[in-house]
């Protein structure tokens, strides 16, 4: 017996399939396409022209939405306007760092904040989103003006960022449990009073 449900879906014009009432994202170059998608308990196998292209995992109940922003990115950096209406757009935000860029660049420019926000975005799906985030991380916290030539410029010249703050944490002095050991503690004197 087979261990899935086989399911055909259209991907929309959004590069979005619905599968048991849930919307998932494919890869852009399926816009239009017909897939065929394995329904596991736990994940979802999206299949075209007999070939797997891409491996989700399965969401639960019903209404919900898995937009990966890779998917999606190339179309919206085209179509920077449809980013402010975007229905899936709490979605294009990776890590809270890039939600606080976006909030930024909105406050210095905001008639190219979309645009820039997204090049942003782009950089970090064909570079390293890694990469990205630790470059926006250094930019917000030194309160330096964020844009897509300033990311990329410190991108690409992999230069060493300076590392999250550091907690140093002083060592603990085991002597001080070692007397509540060998001495009477509170506990024993408590039971005493009884």
């Amino acid at each position: 017996m087979e261990s899935f449900e086989k399911v055909r879906a259209r991907v929309s014009k959004g590069s979005t399939i619905t599968v048991g009432r849930n919307v998932y994202s494919v890869p852009s170059r399926l816009i239009g396409e017909q897939v065929h998608v394995r329904v596991y308990a736990e994940h979802l196998e999206v299949w075209y022209a007999q070939q797997k292209v891409e491996v989700l995992a399965r969401l639960r109940g019903r209404g919900q939405h898995r937009i990966n922003y890779r998917h999606v990115i190339t179309w919206l950096v085209r179509k920077p306007g449809a980013f402010a209406h975007y229905r899936y757009r709490s979605n294009l935000f990776p890590t809270s760092r890039f939600r606080m860029a976006y909030d930024l660049l909105e406050e210095a420019m905001p008639s190219r904040a979309a645009k820039e926000y997204l090049n942003i975005l782009h950089l970090a799906a064909v570079e390293s989103e890694t990469a990205v985030d630790d470059v926006l991380r250094v930019l917000v916290d030194t309160d330096q003006a964020v844009s897509f030539e300033v990311v990329e410029a410190m991108v690409a010249r992999r230069m060493a960022l300076p590392r999250p703050t550091e907690i140093a944490v002083d060592p603990v002095a085991l002597e001080v449990y070692d007397d509540l050991l060998e001495h009477d503690g509170p506990a024993e004197e408590r039971r005493a009073e009884v």
